[in-house]
């Protein structure tokens, strides 16, 4: 009887002991799950707004005629051209980002670096498009609480009001979301900047590499939603 007591007691002290990861994952990888599936409540609060706007309206604006310009190149008759391309921008980045996790668990630390360069140049591209579209849409009269002219409202099939309302959503959903990519460049800057100062290879792990990750394909799987309720629905 004695021996089984003390059997009990040593299975409470090692399950109850400390030190050990129920799920066996490394505690800040949960941290990043935690955050991103709150963020994820986030984008999801917004985009189904969006949708209860976008189905009460009896008009709505059209995207192939909203977005149907290349910044720079041509006002019109390419729609969803531009966007297509920032898309492709965007995954390509993550693509990268597969590559540099995917190296860092090699402990190759010249290929982290090379496939986290092309990460951040993915990012800093995709805000340059996003920053040339928004200049395009401001110039034909899209902005939060302004009203396109007459003339456009009635290209866009749609109405003052909804409109009005299509601007104000898409230039908050949209600047959410590139606060999040521009959040993300910021990041992995700095993580680039600590594997070519060997932060990573005296610690014996790349495990940041791979937490960042999961933050970076958050951000390109958000604006998958994204490109879908504005540009494609």
């Amino acid at each position: 009887m004695s021996t089984t007591v003390s059997q009990l007691d040593e299975v409470r002290t090692d399950a109850w002991g400390g030190g050990k990861s129920p799920f066996a994952v490394e505690y800040g990888k949960i941290m990043m799950w935690f955050f991103l599936v709150s963020d994820a409540f986030t984008f999801s609060s917004f985009l189904i707004y969006y949708g209860a706007v976008r189905f009460s309206k009896p008009t709505w604006p059209n995207p192939d005629i909203v977005f149907q310009s290349i910044p720079g190149i041509a006002d019109a008759g390419y729609p969803l051209v531009f966007v297509g391309i920032m898309t492709f921008i965007l995954i390509m980045s993550s693509v990268t980002m597969v590559l540099a996790v995917e190296a860092g668990h090699r402990g190759a630390k010249k290929e982290v670096l090379w496939w986290m360069g092309g990460t951040i140049l993915g990012g800093l591209m995709f805000l340059g498009c996003q920053a040339l579209e928004w200049t395009h849409l401001h110039h034909e009269g899209f902005w939060w609480g302004a009203i396109p002219g007459a003339e456009i409202v009635k290209e866009l099939g749609s109405d003052n009001v909804s409109t009005q309302q299509f601007a104000n959503l898409f230039f908050t959903i949209t600047g959410f979301h590139g606060f999040h990519v521009f959040t993300g460049v910021v990041i992995n800057i700095i993580i680039t900047i600590m594997t070519a100062c060997n932060v990573f290879e005296k610690r014996g792990t790349y495990l940041m590499i791979e937490k960042v990750g999961l933050y970076w394909h958050f951000v390109d799987l958000v604006w998958v939603f994204v490109f879908t309720f504005f540009y494609l629905v």
